[in-house]
This record gives C-alpha cells, structure tokens and sequence, in this order.
C-alpha cells in the first residue's frame, strides 16, 4: 500500500459527449472548472491541500452545471490561474508524493485531469499511479432499488448521520471523500484486498487515459512519415 492517499474532485463545465474518445476530439471533453486534491498519509493525518479554479478563456460553462456547482465564467476568471499553472502544480505532487489516488467517481476525475493534462501539455502522472472509487466501493450500501450508486452527499449521510457541508465545492468534496474512506477503512469496508480488487476496472481507465493523450501525437506522427516519404 502507497504511503500517500491524494484525495482529488473536479467541478466541469459539463459533461463527456462519448466516454470512448481521445482528448484530441474538440467538443466531447468537458473542461475542469475547480479542481482540489489533499493529501493524507496512511495513517489519516493531513499533509497538504490545494484548490485551484481555472480562468483560461477557452471554454463555457454550461447552464445546467452552473446549476449544479454555481460557479461562473465571471467567477472562476477572476478568482483562478491559468490551467497550465494549475496542472504543473498538480503533475508535481502527483510525482513528488507518488500516492494511491481516490475519489468519489473516480473514473470521471482521471478522465477530466487527462483531458486538461493534454490541454495544458503537462505530463499526466495520473496512469501510472494506483487509484480508488468510494462510490464503487459502497454499492452494497445502497438501499434504493432505483440507485446503483451512492452519491458523496448520500455516502456522508449513511455513514456520519449528517448531510455534506457545501456540496460541489471541488475542495469539500475531496475533504467529504478522505473522511468516508477513512471511515470504510475503520468499519472494515475498504481494505488491501478490495482495494486490489478494484484495480482491473481502473487500470482499464487510466490506460485508456494514456493512449487518449497519445492518440494525436501518433496521427501527427504517422502523417508526417507519409509525407517524408511521399518526398524521397
């Protein structure tokens, strides 16, 4: 097991068109509007936190996440840093702490971190580090025959009796997930064999983000050695 947990959500300008597409595709990818991660040792002691709204102009929020997090384009452009500011700051303590990743749909938060890594032209660390869903690890917990999952806000309920404070808001919402996989870990939920468990599912997501990134360099790359030899 990593000595480091990096507890990580994004709030998005909307949502993916098609899951199965290369970050290079214009349009299917939304763009990350608040991103924070915290760090935690093993041992659930708190070593950092950070949280970074993204103002570069190249993007809209749509209207119906606007509803759901509340965070304009007027807002994140005053109060954020350029995105390739923001993903330098993370890639680095992807690498310096080298941690297990988790979050509460994690699939969704490595597909919007790789998109906007390849956006920014910063090296994704995300791939090669292990990662882990609490909302795949709580489906046993869910008790409404409509729900196949439990949102954060519900999980927070079911464990702690209490509802989440400030929902999407991308740091509470990391801090929300650390406090329910702490408490998994202490009830028994979540241990070294069902986070193993877990690993075929997302290893398939972060290879998918790898090859994602790589797919328009390669097609450069290809075009350009027809070219070459279209010349010799």
């Amino acid at each position: 097991m990593k000595d480091f947990y990096l507890f990580i959500d994004t709030e998005t300008s909307g949502l993916p068109k098609k899951w199965d597409k290369p970050y290079s595709k214009i349009g299917n990818w939304p763009y990350i509007v608040q991103v924070s991660w915290v760090v935690y040792t093993k041992d659930g002691h708190e070593v950092m936190r950070k949280d970074h709204f993204i103002s570069d102009d190249d993007f809209v929020t749509s209207s119906a996440s606007f509803k759901i997090h509340g965070f304009s384009d007027e807002y994140r452009k005053k109060n954020g840093q350029l995105r390739k500011e923001v993903m330098t700051d993370l890639s680095s303590d992807l690498m310096t702490y080298q941690p297990m990743i988790v979050g509460h749909f994690t699939e969704l938060d490595l597909h919007m971190i790789g998109s906007d890594f390849y956006r920014a032209h910063v090296k994704n660390p995300a791939p090669d580090l292990p990662a882990f869903c609490t909302m795949m690890a709580t489906v046993k917990l869910v008790k409404n025959p409509r729900a196949s999952f439990l949102r954060l806000g519900e999980l927070n309920e079911t464990l702690f009796n209490k509802s989440l404070e400030n929902p999407h808001n991308a740091l509470a919402d990391s801090i929300a997930t650390a406090n329910c996989f702490f408490e998994l870990q202490k009830r028994g939920l979540i241990n070294d064999e069902i986070i193993a468990s877990q690993e075929a599912g997302l290893n398939k997501v972060k290879l998918n983000s790898k090859r994602f990134a790589f797919v328009l360099p390669v097609l450069i790359v290809f075009i350009i050695t027809i070219l070459i030899s279209f010349l010799i």
